[in-house]
């Protein structure tokens, strides 16, 4: 049953994995776009700005109806949302804009003490800031968590996004290196996928980040034998929680059908990519290297898988080629707005960045990059501009600032979160 009620962008390469093909167990999984679809995607439109909101005095914003015009509906935008935030999967680019979405409409967040939900220890309720039983409802919960159904349970709309176990651990690798003692141990990531199990103890505190960790976020147990039956259990489960997960390659896509399940306007979704790496510290895997991780994390495949296929269902359901026209606007706006608010007109290196309530926070091995704004904004640019390139560090002390007073958050620098 659902729930009660009561509460970047990674290239493609085009082609499907070896064993994606029909009769493998595999059969289904996408590795490239869709057939239907193009990329790069253009439009020679010119964008709107935000026609669905108005400035309000202090920052807020009076809601109109959505817009698209390609799907003219009769619903109202969805307003108390659970998104469970994944790692290493372009989540905190959702989180962003979930971050807009809720600032600019005075809605109240499920907000943790410091960065995360007590994490990697499930998630409880009362580790929610300003909680209580009775108390005020909250709209949006979108910080890291392991999540905990029982708990976690309130009326609203579930969510989250996974990614390809392959590129996911490389990612993984990078970032979680000094706090993962199986990948500290191997030294290398050649190293480690040599027998990952010489360096794995999955009792050890951090190896949660080294084996199947879309499945430990999703709240799951690996079971203590190979159990088919109930691996597909729990992932009809899942299902039936998550109406709705997305692919971290195909990010743009996933917007597109987030906006249309939340019933938002197309300007809701746009956003920068956040907390992304230096593409000169990625190193892309052979075909050889994403088959071992994909092995190793062989639970995350079989979760991403299950939601690969799901996610092209809706894919058939929402309309390719209105789906294709979408994302080209999705793509123009994008364009738009970095020409608008970007000094270089793209992501920049910290160092490059002088003002720190917009400098990401750095962690792991590889340059988190974010932006800077160009000078000379107006009021209204300089506002929107902000709010689409506040790393999420500094963006929840800012809602944590508007909802328990200025005293109320612990700062950007206080500690690792993510």
């Amino acid at each position: 049953m659902p729930p009660k009620s009561g509460w970047g962008w990674e290239p493609c390469t085009g082609r499907d994995p070896p064993w994606s093909g029909v009769g493998s167990p595999m059969a289904g999984v996408r590795g490239g776009f869709h057939p239907s679809l193009t990329s790069p995607l253009c439009s020679r439109g010119s964008p709107d700005w935000l026609p669905h909101l108005r400035l309000l005095p202090g920052g807020g914003a009076e809601e109109r109806a959505p817009s698209n015009p390609l799907s003219p509906r009769h619903c109202q935008p969805r307003r108390h949302i659970v998104f469970l935030k994944t790692h290493k999967t372009g989540s905190s680019t959702i989180v962003n804009l979930l971050h807009r979405f809720g600032e600019t409409r005075g809605l109240r967040f499920a907000l943790p003490p410091r960065y995360q939900f007590g994490y990697p220890y499930p998630f409880q309720a009362r580790r929610v800031k300003g909680y209580r039983p009775g108390g005020p409802r909250f709209d949006i919960l979108c910080h890291h968590m392991r999540f905990d159904l029982p708990e976690v349970r309130r009326g609203g709309f579930y969510f989250s996004i996974v990614r390809d176990p392959g590129s996911l651990a490389e990612s993984a690798f990078s970032y979680y290196r000094g706090v993962a003692p199986a990948f500290r141990r191997a030294g290398s990531l050649a190293q480690f996928l040599v027998a990952p199990e010489r360096f794995y103890d999955p009792a050890e505190r951090g190896n949660h980040y080294a084996r199947n960790l879309l499945w430990f976020d999703f709240g799951l147990a690996p079971p203590a034998a190979p159990d088919p039956e109930a691996v597909r259990a729990s992932l009809a489960q899942l299902e039936r929680t998550f109406p709705l997960v997305l692919l971290t390659e195909h990010f743009d896509e996933s917007l597109v059908l987030l906006r249309e399940a939340l019933c938002w306007a197309e300007e809701d979704v746009d956003a920068f990519r956040h907390n992304g790496r230096n593409p000169r510290a990625v190193r892309p895997l052979d075909p050889s290297q994403a088959a071992r991780l994909r092995a190793w994390n062989d639970l995350d495949w079989q979760l991403y898988a299950h939601f690969n296929r799901s996610f092209w269902r809706r894919v058939e359901a929402f309309g390719p080629a209105r789906l294709q026209a979408e994302v080209a606007r999705l793509r123009e706006r994008r364009r738009a707005l970095a020409e608008l608010c970007l000094q270089g007109g793209g992501p920049v290196e910290a160092a490059g960045i002088p003002d720190k309530q917009i400098r990401p926070f750095q962690f792991g091995q590889a340059q988190i990059l974010g932006y800077a704004l160009r000078p000379g904004l107006g009021p209204a640019e300089q506002q929107l501009c902000t709010r689409l390139v506040t790393p999420e560090l500094q963006y929840k002390d800012r809602l944590d600032a508007r909802q328990f007073g200025a005293n109320g958050s612990q700062g950007a620098g206080g500690g690792r979160g993510r």
